[in-house]
């Protein structure tokens, strides 16, 4: 008898190779996908990460050009005291009233004609941007605070004292002084850092709603500025 055909047979396993070739491709085309997604989100968490460093590098290099701006204003006070005192020297028999000049606002860069005021505000100033004896600093601020209260250098000296005793981690009165700031003094220039300081603080002390609060704050009342872009960078994470 013939023997039965067996081209359906071999029909059916060509096709149940190709099947398999074709989940083979799939597979290692997942595959490829996949190694591509995990490389794609590495390479997004590298910028991320860079973008945190040049960030958190701006802040630091604002903060460095605002201590030079600083120390520039003091040296160039100090010479605007000694020309007004040589003025005094030489002019003697002129109306003293004369040679006042008014003080602007708030922020402290204005000029004193209290001597002793401005003499004990420049021995401060000079123990933290000059000296860096920052534990001789602390009295030396509280010093000034209690003998000159009205003083229009008052904002600035809050503001340091609240520095160093940040980097002292003493924060309850790193706290009260930035808070002083923020409260009492709306158009320093050291508001938003005080601010930024503020969250920095709840932070540490695991109060995270209270840090979310000042951190909005900053980015709300400072968008431009570099305070603001630390303070996201911060709310992110």
């Amino acid at each position: 008898m013939a023997q039965a055909p067996v081209s359906g047979l071999s029909s059916s396993s060509g096709v149940e190779q190709r099947l398999s070739q074709i989940e083979r491709m799939l597979e290692a085309r997942s595959g490829a996908q996949l190694e591509m997604l995990n490389q794609l989100n590495s390479l997004q968490q590298d910028v991320a990460e860079l973008r945190g460093i040049t960030e958190e590098h701006e802040y630091r290099l604002e903060q460095l050009l605002q201590r030079q701006r600083e120390l520039y204003q003091e040296i160039d006070r100090r010479f605007s005291n000694l020309k007004d005192t040589n003025s005094q020297v030489d002019n003697a028999g002129s109306n003293y009233n004369n040679l006042k000049q008014v003080p602007t606002e708030t922020d402290g860069s204005g000029y004193s004609q209290n001597l002793s005021e401005n003499d004990a505000y420049d021995e401060a100033i000079a123990l933290v941007l000059e000296d860096k004896r920052y534990d001789a600093a602390i009295p030396a601020f509280e010093s000034f605070l209690k003998n000159f209260p009205n003083s229009t250098y008052v904002p600035n000296a809050h503001y340091w004292l609240g520095q160093l005793f940040f980097a002292e981690r003493q924060y309850d009165k790193a706290k009260q002084h930035f808070e002083t700031v923020v409260n009492k003094y709306p158009d320093s220039n050291k508001r938003g850092d005080c601010l930024l300081k503020l969250g920095a603080i709840a932070s540490e002390q695991g109060k995270t709603a209270d840090a979310k609060a000042y951190y909005k704050q900053v980015i709300e009342q400072y968008p431009d500025s570099t305070e603001a872009n630390l303070a996201k960078q911060r709310l992110n994470k």
